[in-house]
């Protein structure tokens, strides 16, 4: 190998060690959620974010229609209110369903009310119930 060679890809390699560390921390989840000096106006980090502007939560805009976000299910309740519940069957794990007034299992047919509570088994004990929070066209789910 020529010395002009060695040299540029010494140089190449040289480059890549230093730039990998850049382009690797770029990617990481370390600081996705900044420091923005407590000035966070009461967002926790949990919380959910639900954009009603999306094609995927277009049901919210009538009233009952509902829509799933992760491991919940939104349901448009009233003009400008929102429930929202696992939609996990506390029974045996199924997606829940909504229809008109009761939230229902297909599996084994239990039925709970909009607040979670178990209204026919075979499951016994309630969905959780997260609070919702309408601020304009987003709803911010909490634990």
């Amino acid at each position: 190998m020529e010395r002009k060679d060695f040299l540029r890809k010494f140089v190449f390699g040289t480059g890549l060690l230093i730039a990998a560390p850049a382009v690797f921390n770029a990617c990481s989840k370390e600081d996705d959620n900044p420091d923005d000096g407590g000035n966070n106006n009461n967002n926790n980090s949990n919380d959910i974010l639900v954009d009603l502007t999306k094609t995927e939560f277009a049901a919210l805009k009538t009233v009952g229609g509902y829509a799933y976000t992760g491991n919940i299910i939104v349901i448009k309740s009233g003009e400008s209110q929102y429930i929202a519940l696992s939609k996990l069957c506390t029974h045996e794990g199924c997606t829940v369903n909504y229809s008109g007034t009761q939230v229902v299992c297909p599996c084994h047919n239990s039925k709970f009310d909009t607040s979670g509570s178990v209204l026919q088994g075979p499951a016994t004990a309630a969905l959780k119930k997260y609070t919702v929070v309408v601020e304009g066209n987003t709803l911010k789910i909490k634990d």
